[in-house]
Order: structure tokens, then C-alpha cells, then sequence
């Protein structure tokens, strides 16, 4: 995987499972931690941009999730919500860097939910950036993103789309997940497509996105306690919400419902963002963050 200027990658193993995990040093000690999700077919590096401009403020590392960025599958092929969470809860556990501050994107934000409503010990701040929280009426756009969960489904899309180059495949992704895909540099245009020919040539590359995808699903359908919204009823941490108005896999929309289930919530909206607000407005987002670790301190 590339590691950008200043980061630093490294593997930790853990029983049935290994994780990548990737670093970025503080600009000066004694900064706390936070660790940063990704969303689904994304990995450590969609955090990049974010770590790098959080860098004075935080000592932040991103974990590839079993199965995505560096990250081999779990022994077990278990790639539900609380799956990831466990992962994470058990990186949590074995680095002793808890409480740290928690960003997730997407599928990450609904893992790091679960975490930080069973092990509320383990969280200082939480930061959801289009959250895959439970929608009735999802968007038609999203309708095909969440269709890979199905059964047959990843197999029937993967031999449709066998003629597809690695460059067609990485402009359809940023035409769905960014407001503005030319915002999109030729450069990292070009670090993305050697990524997606790297994910592409492993074998598991299918397996692990229709089997998370199917997590997800499998989580929308969940009652009780162990429903998602029940959860973020849960949450003690202070917590950031960040939503994108052009968004075409999370509804803006649904920032009024996490605005009223997260008890001590605040809310960035971005109307020019997609789906990765923190790709794509870095900067507007890291000031967000600043600004809830300083008011979580004072408080």
C-alpha cells in the first residue's frame, strides 16, 4: 500500500485476526490519541488528508478494517458491524491507547457507534462522517451499493464488469462518493487507480464487499438493543456529526434523526460534500474536530 510523506505503516497481530494500522506522528508529544474507520471498500489511507491536518491536535493512527486496505480476512469470515467493532475494540484493548477520540466514515461510522455505546471506556469524543445508520427510504443511488449484499449479487456484478479497467472502476467510485469528483487531483487520480489494481488481484477483494456489504444490511434489520439507533441512544461521548449534501449513499437528510439520537451531539453540514466529507473538505472538517475536542476538554 502507499504510505504517504511523514506516515508510517505497521501489522498487529491478534488472536484470528491482523490488522494494518496506519500512523501518523504528532507534531509534539503528549497529544492524546484518536483512531480513525474507514468506510466500506475504503481503507487507512481515505484518512490521510485528515490525520495530516489533525496532526498538531491529535496523535492519530487508521486502522485497515479484516479484509480492506493491508488488512488479510478474519480467520473466521465474520465481516458483520459487530464483527468490526470487535476488531477494533480488541486493537483498542491491546495498544492500552484508550480512551482515544473516534472517527468513522460510512460503514466505520456505524462500527465505531457500536463501539462507543458497549465500551463507552474506550471513547473520548466520537466523529461520524455520513454514518451507514439505518435509513427506511435509502436513496436509488445507494440502491446498488447495498444490492452487493445480496446473494448472488457481487459474483453477477464482478462478471458484468470483467472488461472494466482499474481507471473506469475508480471514476465511477468518485463520481458516487464525491459532491465534486474534479476536486480530485491527477495525482491522487492516479495513486487511487494503482490502489484499485492492487485490491483488484486478491482473491478475497469480492468476498470481503459483498460480505460487509451484507453486514450492513444484516445491522439495518436488527431490533432492540442491538438496533443501531438504540445504540447511538447509548452514546456518552461528545460526537460530531458530518453530512454532505450531495451525498448519494447517505441522506443528508438523516442528520435531523442522529442529531435527535446522539444526546450530546453537534452537527457540520457541508452542502457542497459527498459521502467522504473528510476527503474532500479536509480542512472545514479537521476545524470541526478541533473545535469538539477543545469543548469536550473545557467541559
Amino acid at each position: 500500500m502507499r504510505v504517504a510523506e511523514g506516515e508510517e505503516l505497521r501489522s498487529v497481530a491478534l488472536p484470528g485476526l491482523t490488522l494494518t494500522v496506519r500512523a501518523r506522528p504528532p507534531a509534539r508529544a503528549g497529544l492524546p490519541p484518536a483512531l480513525f474507520v474507514h468506510g466500506l471498500g475504503g481503507s487507512s489511507q481515505n484518512w490521510t488528508s485528515m490525520m495530516a491536518a489533525l496532526e498538531d491536535t491529535v496523535d492519530g493512527e487508521a486502522v485497515d478494517l479484516p479484509g480492506f486496505g493491508d488488512s488479510p480476512p478474519p480467520d473466521d469470515g465474520n465481516y458483520t458491524i459487530t464483527a468490526h467493532a470487535r476488531a477494533v475494540i480488541r486493537l483498542l484493548d491491546a495498544s492500552g491507547r484508550g480512551p482515544v477520540h473516534l472517527l468513522g466514515n460510512s460503514l466505520g461510522g456505524a462500527v465505531v457507534t457500536r463501539v462507543a455505546a458497549v465500551r463507552p471506556d474506550l471513547v473520548s469524543t466520537l466523529t461520524l462522517v455520513s454514518p451507514a445508520l439505518p435509513e427506511l427510504r435509502a436513496q436509488r443511488s445507494a440502491w446498488p451499493t447495498a444490492a452487493l449484499g445480496l446473494p448472488g449479487v457481487a459474483p453477477l456484478f464482478q462478471r458484468l464488469t470483467r472488461g472494466w479497467t482499474a481507471e473506469m472502476r475508480v471514476r465511477g467510485v468518485l463520481a458516487l462518493c464525491y459532491g465534486d469528483p474534479g476536486r480530485v487531483t491527477d495525482e491522487a487520480l492516479l495513486h487511487a487507480v494503482e490502489e484499485m489494481e492492487r485490491r483488484m488481484a486478491l482473491p478475497y477483494f469480492w468476498d470481503a464487499m459483498a460480505r460487509s456489504a451484507r453486514g450492513i444490511l444484516d445491522a439495518y434489520t436488527l431490533g432492540g438493543q442491538h438496533g443501531l439507533w438504540r445504540q447511538a441512544e447509548r452514546v456518552l461521548a461528545p460526537t460530531l456529526l458530518v453530512y454532505g449534501c450531495r451525498d448519494q449513499l447517505v441522506s443528508y437528510r438523516m442528520a435531523r434523526r442522529a442529531s435527535a439520537a446522539f444526546r450530546d451531539s453537534r452537527l457540520l453540514t457541508l452542502p457542497d460534500a459527498g459521502h467522504v466529507a473528510m476527503m474532500e473538505y479536509p480542512e472545514t472538517v479537521a476545524e470541526a474536530v478541533r473545535q469538539l475536542l477543545d469543548d469536550s476538554t473545557r467541559s
